[in-house]
């Protein structure tokens, strides 16, 4: 099955259609969806390497339109989408905690957890709720989703081939250490946050 998936996305990433699933899984990604666009990113980036920074750009413009959404409902429908949002992912407390002085440090934090595996839609959110500055969320998500989408452009347009290679042979290992970068960043919430 996992085959037959990179297969799919291979497939879909080399298709007229991939720039819009690509944008769609950004935008809802940066608002509610739990899977990161990398996993449709680095697929269609090793099937078409030229086109490695338009595909970054999109994911970027996607993901930082999608983080205004997110700030949307934390702004005008927190109680009704974006607790439940953030219940799905067991974090009331820890958001509690996390807006209490967010917007001292609002522009640092979008800056850096826009990189991590840290679920964006949880700062997009908090963003919202605590109204932090929409131009000072705006540039600090542009330079935060821009550099990773572009980091990781860069990475597989650099080593496509040999990366491609490698995936393709160690498909079922590269899907598991995935889920556990996943994973690690919701534990890292829980934890920390």
């Amino acid at each position: 099955m996992l085959q037959a998936t990179y297969d799919w996305t291979m497939r879909l990433g080399a298709s007229r259609h991939a720039v819009w699933a690509l944008a769609g899984v950004a935008f809802v990604e940066s608002s509610f969806f739990p899977i990161p666009p990398d996993i449709l990113l680095i697929p269609m980036i090793l099937a078409a390497r030229t086109r490695a920074w338009r595909l970054a750009a999109i994911c970027t413009i996607a993901s930082v339109l999608g983080g205004y959404f997110g700030y949307l409902v934390g702004l005008t429908v927190f109680e009704t989408v974006g607790e439940p949002v953030i219940a799905f992912y067991g974090l009331e407390q820890a958001f509690a905690r996390f807006t209490t002085q967010y917007n001292e440090l609002g522009a640092w934090i979008v800056a850096i957890f826009g990189v991590t595996p840290f679920p964006y839609k949880v700062v997009t959110i908090a963003s919202g709720v605590t109204q932090l500055d929409p131009v000072v969320f705006g540039i600090a998500s542009l330079a935060s989703r821009g550099a990773r989408f572009f980091l990781v452009a860069a990475l597989i347009w650099y080593f496509g081939p040999p990366i491609r290679a490698f995936v393709e042979r160690y498909l079922g290992w590269v899907a598991l250490a995935f889920v556990v970068l996943l994973v690690s960043g919701f534990v890292l919430i829980k934890f920390v946050f």
